[in-house]
Formats: C-alpha cells, sequence, structure tokens
C-alpha cells in the first residue's frame, strides 16, 4: 500500500461574512455545464435554524465567483442543507430544493433559467439517477428524535406512534407527485420482530442511498433514549418495486455508498468489529477493507467505475478533519489535506466536510470552516484519479 501526502489547493468559490454550504455528500453540486455550482447561503451558522428562519438558495458561477440568490427555504438544517439537486432529467436548468410551505414539507423543481416553479408534495431525502423517482422522509420525525437532520416548523403527525402503517421511507413520481410509502416503520417492525428493543422503542429511518441501477435502497433503522442521541442503529435495504427487505447488519452502521448495484460499502458493526466493509446486499457476505489504513468513519463516495473512494474522516486530536482518496484495486492512499473544525462547532452545528465529486471526477468540493466562516472549497484532484 502507497500512501501519498502533498499539497493540493484547496479554493474558496464563496466569501463571508456570509455562510455558504452544501450539506450533504454523495451528490453533485455541479451542473450539467460545469458552469455553476449549487448552494445555500445563510446569516448564520453558530445555532440551527428554528421556526421562520430562511436560507438563500443559489448558485456560484465558477467563472465570476459571484453567487446568484435564486430562492429561500425553511425546510433546511447545517448538516443535510435543504437536500439540493440537480434533477437529471434537466440537470443543465432544473434543480430541486425542499421547502415549508402551506403548512406542509414540499420540494420545490425549479428552472433556473426561466424562474418557473413547479410543487412535490413531500420533501426529497434522495433522488434515482434517471430523476425519475425520489425517495422522501418525515422530516418533522426527525427534527424530534434527530434534529440535526430534521427541518423546524411542523409537529410529526404520527408522534404519538412508534411504528406507524402510514409513515416511513415515501417513493414518489417527480413529474406527478404520486407517492406512496414504500417502507414503512410498522414492516420494518414486523421484518425485526426477534429484536426486543425495536418493538419497544419509536423508530426514525435515514440515510436513504439508492444503487447504481435503481432497483434498491440502502437505509438506517435508528431510536434513541433520554440522554442518548443514537442508542443503535440498524442496516437494511430494500426494493425500489416494494419489499423484499433485507438485514445487512444489526451491531451498528454509519455512512455508506453502493460500489455496484449489488454491493455496499460502508462504516458498519460486524462481530469482526466496526470499520469499513464491502457487503453483498444479495448474500450478506461481507469483508473488512484495510483496517490498518483506513481507520475512522466518514462520508464515503465513488467515482461512477468504482475506482476512486472519497472520503473525510472525524476530527483528529488535533481538531482536524482529514480529507482523502483511497485507490480500491491499488490499494493506494492519497491524503488531500487537513482542515481545522474548531471545538465550538460540534453536534448540531458541526461542519463535516461532506465531500462530493464534480460531474467529470477531476474536481471535488467540500463544505469547511477552517478558515473562519462556513464556506465552499474546491480541489482539482486530476493529477490524481487521471494517472
Amino acid at each position: 500500500m502507497n500512501t501519498i501526502e502533498y499539497k493540493f489547493v484547496a479554493k474558496a468559490i464563496t466569501q463571508g461574512p456570509k455562510h455558504h454550504f452544501f450539506g450533504y455528500y454523495g451528490i453533485c453540486p455541479w451542473d450539467a455545464t460545469s458552469h455553476y455550482l449549487l448552494c445555500l447561503e445563510s446569516d448564520f451558522h453558530d445555532r440551527a435554524p428554528g421556526v421562520g428562519d430562511m436560507a438563500v438558495v443559489g448558485l456560484v458561477d465558477l467563472a465570476s465567483g459571484k453567487f446568484e440568490p435564486l430562492a429561500k427555504t425553511k425546510a433546511w438544517n447545517l448538516q443535510q442543507g435543504c437536500m439540493l439537486h440537480w434533477l437529471p432529467t434537466g440537470s443543465d436548468r432544473l434543480i430541486t430544493y425542499n421547502d415549508l410551505q402551506d403548512n406542509r414539507f414540499v420540494s420545490v423543481v425549479l428552472d433556473i433559467h426561466s424562474g418557473k416553479k413547479r410543487i412535490l408534495p413531500h420533501p426529497i431525502s434522495a433522488l434515482s439517477h434517471d430523476g425519475r423517482q425520489a425517495l422522501s422522509l418525515n422530516y418533522a420525525r426527525l427534527k424530534s428524535l434527530r434534529p440535526v437532520v430534521g427541518y423546524a416548523g411542523l409537529p410529526d403527525l404520527f408522534a404519538d406512534q412508534n411504528h406507524p402503517t402510514d409513515d416511513g421511507i415515501y417513493l414518489m413520481d417527480t413529474e406527478t407527485g404520486e407517492n406512496k410509502v414504500l417502507v414503512s416503520y410498522e414492516e420494518v417492525r414486523a421484518f425485526l420482530n426477534d429484536n426486543d428493543e425495536v418493538q419497544s422503542h419509536k423508530l426514525w429511518f435515514n440515510h436513504t442511498v439508492i444503487n447504481r441501477d435503481d432497483t434498491r435502497v440502502a437505509f438506517v433503522v435508528r431510536w434513541n433514549e433520554p440522554g442518548i442521541e443514537i442508542k443503535h442503529t440498524i442496516l437494511m435495504s430494500a426494493s425500489l418495486g416494494g419489499g423484499d427487505l433485507r438485514l445487512l447488519t444489526d451491531l451498528d452502521a454509519s455512512h455508506f455508498d453502493w460500489l455496484t448495484p449489488e454491493m455496499l460499502f460502508g462504516w458498519v458493526t460486524m462481530p469482526e468489529g466496526c470499520q469499513y466493509y464491502l457487503i453483498n446486499d444479495n448474500s450478506g457476505e461481507y469483508k473488512m477493507v484495510r483496517p490498518d489504513t483506513l481507520t475512522k468513519n466518514g462520508h464515503c463516495s465513488f467515482t461512477r467505475d468504482g475506482t476512486w473512494l472519497l472520503t473525510d474522516e472525524s476530527p483528529d486530536e488535533e481538531n482536524r478533519q482529514t480529507l482523502l482518496l483511497w485507490h480500491m484495486l491499488e490499494e493506494r492512499l492519497v491524503v488531500l489535506g487537513r482542515f481545522l473544525a474548531p471545538p465550538p462547532f460540534r453536534g448540531e452545528i458541526r461542519c463535516d466536510l461532506h465531500p462530493r465529486w464534480s460531474r467529470n471526477e477531476t474536481q471535488i468540493c467540500f463544505d469547511s470552516i477552517h478558515e473562519g466562516t462556513r464556506q465552499i472549497y474546491v480541489m482539482d484532484v486530476s493529477a490524481v484519479v487521471n494517472v
């Protein structure tokens, strides 16, 4: 295994005094022309957004560096933003973002050139690769149970139920808005009928990640207890056609991405310990991936051919977050940089790097507060990935 560490330039494409960020990982912020980069702008970043707090949805013109406001949203947080996406059916002009309108959380499809909008009846948590289908979660339930990824402003209509039948992961048509509950909390409870804690706790779902051929979704099942933010996590998958639930690990799980339509890579716990693993979604077979080198949990995503892994790491003892690339076949580690994450910014207001690939996979971007404000940085990695 070779380790390469040298200076890469992290260029800030946004500037203070206002704060700019994209939010989540595994989503491409660049448009199809690579002229614009999608992001949010906020007046603050030292507290969680409350009821009525707005963020500005906008674009950075990468040629001029100018931030161009497009809309405002009341459905956002500092970890995942408002789940911004370029809609694959029109990735040179159509974006989606979540919002609070008419006393419900929705997603907005906006044409950035004409300004035309249409409203979908559920907020988006993930998009299929063809852009025809979206997954959705109950963000009011998340706000009450896992505030860091929820939205303020609405009560959870299923707050009195541990395992509601009519709530869970929703599947929505992005053209018509037609939708249904794809995986309900009750369905998962029944599937995990031997797990006493699942039976007795109020569950929530998160991290919906669709596989590479749009046939399955991986997601986590979680619950908490007083004073314990996340008591336990179970990793599962389901068919996008409905049903066919599979248990991938019930020992614990964090972040993950699909390497192939069948293989999931992620930071999970197996009988051998907590580490990065490759898990076969069909067979359940798994193997540990270089525990001597990939030693920390991170927000992981792959190039389209699965050659390069991009991920970050949680802050070290010097409060620095490491950004790295890993060649899956050659087992080659490339350290891209280490960025200060000051101690006050932890928990709900932390700034994970959440690295993301450009469309041509020669650049990455990430959120960081290492220069004092929350901004977006771009880094050219073509010298590495094109070798």
